[in-house]
């Protein structure tokens, strides 16, 4: 019991908290998107089921983070993985998916913000295991798991203030893709089977980001017009 009354334990909770706020905006944003489709009233069991399997899933992830990510192409896998989420959530719905069953429509959106999340997790979880490993190697997950369970009102509050917005300026829904486009790139460039073959560096990281951004809106752009463009089915 001593043990939590140290300051280098209250030190890497504070740590691992401010982590978890500065990372949720990314959770927010995906959160939002996958709910945007679904009727109000199951908004927010979306974005509670969300939440809860994207943290759970963090948790697993940090206990395997340093074997993770030394495998070749996981991540280059992954960035694949979020440009698709980032392009498939800027494209509306077709009429057809309006017939689907509410709960279908949840579990699709829940699958959706687990996914998303568990790819973008990869590099993030190693700041957070960073930090809890400085108070001793006993306490580390019930650091991360404490971390974790204090952000989950930040990430709900977040996600509910983006949908709103997302239903009054729709152009954050472009906004949200292309940040997937971001992350995924920049995930992609630190790859160990091709950080020896492309060029590092700052200036690199940020133009690989703005190339993914620019792919997703392109994409996503190109979809969406090609839907617009679909003949309506008969009535």
């Amino acid at each position: 019991m001593e043990e939590f009354l140290t300051v280098h334990f209250w030190v890497a909770v504070g740590q691992i908290i401010l982590i978890d706020v500065l990372l949720g905006g990314d959770n927010a944003v995906v959160i939002a998107m996958a709910c945007r489709g679904l009727p109000p009233k199951q908004r927010f069991k979306g974005i509670m089921l969300g939440t809860a399997g994207a943290i759970v899933l963090r948790i697993v992830l940090i206990a395997f983070a340093l074997t993770l990510l030394q495998v070749p192409y996981l991540k280059l896998v992954g960035a694949t993985l979020l440009l698709w989420i980032g392009v498939k959530l800027m494209v509306p719905q077709e009429e057809g998916h309006s017939t689907m069953q509410t709960s279908a429509q949840l579990w699709t959106a829940v699958k959706t913000v687990i996914v998303a999340d568990l790819v973008m997790s990869l590099d993030n979880v190693m700041a957070i295991a960073g930090a809890a490993t400085t108070a001793g190697e006993q306490h580390q997950l019930i650091l991360v798991i404490f971390g974790l369970m204090v952000s989950i009102p930040l990430i709900i509050g977040g996600s509910q203030l983006i949908l709103k917005l997302m239903d009054r300026f729709p152009f954050i829904i472009n906004l949200g893709g292309m940040l997937l486009g971001w992350i995924a790139l920049t995930m992609a460039h630190t790859d160990p089977a091709l950080v020896a073959h492309l060029p590092q560096g700052g200036l690199w990281h940020y133009a690989l980001g703005l190339a993914g951004a620019a792919l997703v809106l392109l994409l996503g752009t190109f979809f969406k017009r090609r839907m617009q463009r679909k003949p309506l089915p008969p009535a």
